[in-house]
């Protein structure tokens, strides 16, 4: 059974920093990726990361977070710095699991981040 556990939300300053991590377990992770979701609006795309350590970002997060992953843990970090009152969210955690015949999608259960002004 593949499970993605977060961590590492909470409750920070505005300009501050926050490490999210994202442990998989039961399946091997290909891409992953962090989401989203502020109050009263959609999941977004944060970041996202292959297999291969290739990176790509929002441009809302670009310059100020930074995602990583430690492939023998088989977890994916968010490290965010110059934190903004607009990143508050809940953070949602997405992997690709390989599979045959083919990738399965996973979320994890999301952790909050407040960021107060």
């Amino acid at each position: 059974q593949v499970q993605l556990v977060e961590s590492g939300g909470g409750l920070v300053q505005a300009g501050g920093s926050l490490r999210l991590s994202c442990a998989v377990s039961g399946g091997i992770a290909v891409s992953m990726a962090w989401y989203r979701q502020a109050p009263e609006k959609q999941r977004v795309w944060v970041a996202s990361i292959t297999t291969g350590g290739a990176t790509a970002y929002a441009d809302s997060v670009e310059g100020r977070f930074t995602i990583s992953r430690d492939n023998a843990q088989n977890t994916v970090y968010l490290q965010m710095s110059s934190l903004k009152p607009e990143d508050t969210a809940v953070y949602y955690c997405n992997a690709m699991i390989l599979g045959w015949p083919r990738q399965e999608e996973y979320w994890g259960q999301g952790t909050q981040v407040t960021v107060s002004s």
